[in-house]
């Protein structure tokens, strides 16, 4: 391996994360615990004057937001870490360990046992970019939820994405490069495109805005 699977950068070390991805992996891992706790007053429904059902007579509006019951609820953040732990525990010959307790504290202990593996996940792990990717976009979304990014904290335009599907079409959403990130990726699509495709990219953002 010579390219960072996060960044798509040259990794002189030759591992699978590059030095910067590694460490910002961790500081996220490290943030996952905080974050989580975070999101529990989010959980009070709102006060609403109305009772059981809407003013109009239809249902009574969901009190809370579905994305914090997705990430605080079965299946969410703690399942998630956990599945990760699993899976590097099976990949290394660990066994396997119940995942038992309250959602913070398994929350906690995952982040826990996969910060501990992170030094082995970097160097040796095939599957290090998919997990990077995955603890990357956890933290944004959690911290989006906590508090929503301000315009001006959303990144720099870049233009249309040009990314082409399959049946020929274009992407078209919007591309940003958000603060702090090296890698400007579609929020649509997913297409990313690292800093060696940006004299390209550059020049078909400028074809979409001529015509």
């Amino acid at each position: 391996m010579d390219l960072c699977q996060l960044c798509t950068q040259h990794d002189a070390m030759g591992g699978y994360l590059c030095p910067g991805c590694t460490k910002a992996t961790h500081v996220r891992l490290e943030a996952l615990p905080t974050l989580y706790r975070g999101l529990a007053p989010l959980l009070t429904p709102a006060v609403s004057v109305g009772q059981g059902r809407s003013g109009k007579g239809g249902p009574a509006p969901i009190p809370v937001t579905l994305d914090v019951l997705d990430i605080r609820g079965p299946g969410g953040m703690a399942s998630l870490l956990e599945s990760w732990v699993d899976a590097v525990r099976h990949e290394r010959g660990r066994p396997e360990q119940p995942h038992t307790g309250s959602p913070d504290g398994r929350v906690s202990r995952a982040t826990g046992d996969l910060l501990g593996h992170l030094p082995w996940i970097a160097v040796s792990w095939s599957e290090a970019g998919d997990f990077a990717t995955e603890i990357r976009e956890l933290a944004r979304s959690v911290s989006s939820i906590i508090r929503p990014a301000a315009p001006t904290e959303q990144g720099t335009r870049i233009g249309r994405c040009p990314a082409v599907f399959d049946d020929g079409g274009v992407c078209g959403a919007v591309l940003r490069l958000a603060p702090g990130e090296r890698v400007v990726t579609c929020s649509w699509c997913r297409t990313t495109y690292p800093p060696a495709t940006w004299v390209g990219l550059k020049v078909l953002v400028d074809q979409d805005a001529a015509a």
